[in-house]
């Protein structure tokens, strides 16, 4: 017997309801408009029955090859490279970022002082489902970009400084990579945030996949 649909877990409704709208506008089926309204209201749905009120007049529902192209899309990026274990990044006076596509090792430790650094992971490969930031810091800054998928925990001892970690987590990805965040600062700020939401990764891979049909 199947769960009835007002006991399944909420989250779980709004990915499928999301799948359907992104299934149905990547075919044609919804405006743009439309499509970008909807899928506001599916991520501001407390209820199960606004969810099904989204998808109620769409006929079209994700296949196996929708499945395929999203894990494609949202799944965290793993891959093999040279790279070492440990990695030490030095700012004093200066300025360091790493960003694009480089190879995350197992531990960063950042030695800073008057400097910034920033650190974006929304296009990075992981080796590991386990990353440790360690941080020696002291009037400085540290900006850490992550894509949703990505759990994060700080553990940081501020003195006259602030930590602020502004990424929440999808929290329904398997396998998502973990990043330890943990040290001290002093007179310094630490802040995670997230480069692009879920909503623009959403709208940019309904998208492609309305531009990948549209060719055929």
């Amino acid at each position: 017997m199947s769960v009835k649909f007002e006991d399944r877990p909420i989250e779980k409704v709004r990915e499928e309801t999301i799948d359907q709208l992104v299934m149905n506008y990547s075919h044609g089926e919804l405006s743009a408009e439309a499509f970008e309204r909807r899928l506001d209201q599916a991520m501001d749905a407390t209820a199960h029955s606004q969810l099904a009120e989204l998808v109620e007049d769409l006929e079209l529902k994700p296949d196996t090859s929708y499945d395929s192209m999203k894990e494609q899309q949202f799944s965290p990026h793993y891959g093999e490279g040279r790279v070492q274990p440990t990695e030490n990044v030095v700012s004093i006076l200066s300025s360091n970022e790493r960003c694009g596509v480089w190879t995350v090792p197992r531990e960063i430790t950042i030695y800073s002082l008057l400097g910034s650094v920033d650190l974006d992971f929304t296009d990075a490969i992981f080796q590991h489902p386990d990353v440790t930031i360690k941080i020696i810091g002291g009037l400085s800054s540290l900006e850490i970009f992550v894509p949703e998928e990505i759990t994060i925990s700080t553990n940081v001892f501020s003195i006259l400084g602030s930590t602020e970690n502004k990424a929440p987590s999808m929290g329904n990805l398997k396998q998502a990579p973990h990043i330890r965040i943990e040290g001290f600062q002093v007179l310094g700020s630490v802040e995670v945030k997230v480069k692009r939401t879920i909503k623009e990764k959403f709208v940019a891979f309904a998208n492609s996949l309305k531009g990948t049909f549209q060719s055929r």
